[in-house]
């Protein structure tokens, strides 16, 4: 098997707002660009009904940081638009990010208020990174919030993710390794399995049944040149008679058949009977058809053996967005001494100070807290849990300009993967209910005795 290779990252520094720029110009034109500064990513309040969030976009966020750059084609651009001045121009040539970013380590779940990752850099390094981390991580973060949900209703029932169709290009890509983060088993998008070494599944559509002149030659040609275990649709026409002609074809050992339409409870329920009638016993049933995560619950006593999904995980499943932000929380004075700064504005506020952060864990192994941890600067940046109660959430993701390319490629994403799934396990019974209710544990804040 070809070992899967990261696909080179375009150059992504065009990839902001405009004011992120503009801002550079008027600090570095008034000397405060190089102070030192402290940035953080959190949500004030997750999606109505959701009772958790997912880490996700991590490693993709961390494979785009050494290709925000300013070659002489994005430097030209932003000449002729008149975006910024010369001097500006000239630092830009040089950019490079040179400090720090810790974080939640990729599929962890996350709450309210969860200092999700903590940049900190001068004002001119860290600030034009705003754009970039907000737009991947909070697309990525939504599909695999709303994919953890559906593989939680799915229990052990693989959910493969199908929804390229449904989103950008690149989009797909993004969304199909967000969706295996939060546990999908495989997805139907090549490039996602080029770029980032997943599984991938597909075998054919209505398309192809319907440009032969019946289902008996379509399903005769799809096996011969797949064999028997491929996975045949038998709804284009009559369900029980294309699983019929689908086992006369394959004979008992035909591996799946897929059902896109109807009533699928139903039809699971007839088609079971009638593999198992003809000895079929082993072959499974795939649904597919605009599933989301409470059609996959409500199919859970149906003989049903795999879930496709599609549209639903790939727009987040009504949630698009995580609504997370990017804000300034700390800033060096005059004095050279880091100083909180906090944002007042009706609700939307944000806490000021350095923060880290660490869940408590209860007797049982169970969350039942989501700890931030604030006070003086240098307090909370060493700051270690003591004991076992207190599970630390904040890992390293860049030292000194230099990325942890653990974090990314296919590695970042089985580590990903295995993180979700330890982290999900670890919520309190009752937090996977799809029902409406609070997140799934109160976030509460231990603040550190020193001097600011």
């Amino acid at each position: 098997m070809t070992q899967p290779q990261p696909a080179a990252v375009p150059v992504t520094s065009l990839l902001t707002d405009r004011y992120e720029l503009t801002m550079l110009q008027a600090a570095l034109a008034d000397g405060t660009a190089h102070r030192r500064c402290v940035f953080e990513v959190f949500t004030r309040r997750l999606p109505p009904g959701r009772r958790y969030g997912v880490v996700a976009g991590t490693g993709r966020l961390l494979e785009a940081l050494p290709a925000f750059r300013f070659t002489s084609r994005e430097l030209d651009w932003l000449s002729d638009e008149g975006v910024v001045d010369d001097a500006t121009l000239a630092f830009l040539a040089d950019y490079r990010f040179t400090g720090s970013i810790r974080g939640y380590a990729e599929g962890e779940v996350f709450f309210p208020q969860s200092p999700l990752l903590v940049v900190e850099g001068t004002f001119a390094e860290a600030v034009l990174l705003e754009t970039l981390a907000l737009s991947i991580l909070n697309y990525d973060s939504a599909v695999a919030s709303a994919a953890s949900r559906m593989t939680s209703a799915a229990v052990d029932r693989p959910v493969l993710e199908m929804g390229a169709r449904r989103a950008h290009e690149e989009a797909a890509v993004s969304a199909a390794r967000a969706a295996v983060v939060a546990g999908f088993a495989a997805t139907s998008n090549l490039e996602a399995g080029r770029r980032y070494g997943l599984d991938t599944i597909g075998t054919a559509a209505h398309a192809f049944t319907l440009l032969h002149d019946d289902e008996e030659a379509a399903f005769a040609a799809q096996v011969a040149a797949q064999g028997p275990g491929t996975t045949l649709l038998v709804d284009t026409y009559d369900v029980k008679r294309g699983v019929e002609l689908a086992l006369a074809a394959a004979g008992t050992g035909l591996g799946a058949v897929r059902l896109d339409s109807g009533d699928l409870g139903v039809l699971a329920q007839e088609v079971r009977a009638q593999l198992d009638a003809a000895g079929a016993h082993d072959t499974r049933i795939v649904v597919t058809s605009d599933l989301d995560e409470y059609a996959i619950a409500a199919l859970a006593a149906a003989p049903v053996d795999v879930y496709g999904v599609g549209t639903s995980v790939v727009t987040g499943s009504g949630a698009p967005t995580c609504g997370m932000v990017y804000k300034l929380v700390a800033r060096e004075g005059r004095d050279g001494a880091l100083a909180p700064v906090e944002k007042r504005s009706s609700a939307k506020t944000s806490v000021g100070g350095r923060k880290t952060a660490a869940r408590r864990r209860g007797p049982d192994g169970r969350a039942v807290e989501e700890v931030l941890v604030t006070g003086p600067d240098q307090a909370v940046a060493s700051w270690e849990p003591e004991g076992g109660e207190l599970r630390a959430l904040h890992v390293p993701l860049v030292t000194g300009g230099e990325v942890d390319l653990s974090w990314t490629g296919p590695q970042g994403v089985r580590r990903a993967r295995d993180r979700h799934r330890a982290s999900r396990d670890e919520l309190p019974r009752g937090a996977r209910r799809l029902s409406a209710d609070e997140a799934a544990v109160p976030t509460v804040t231990l603040r550190l005795a020193g001097r600011d």
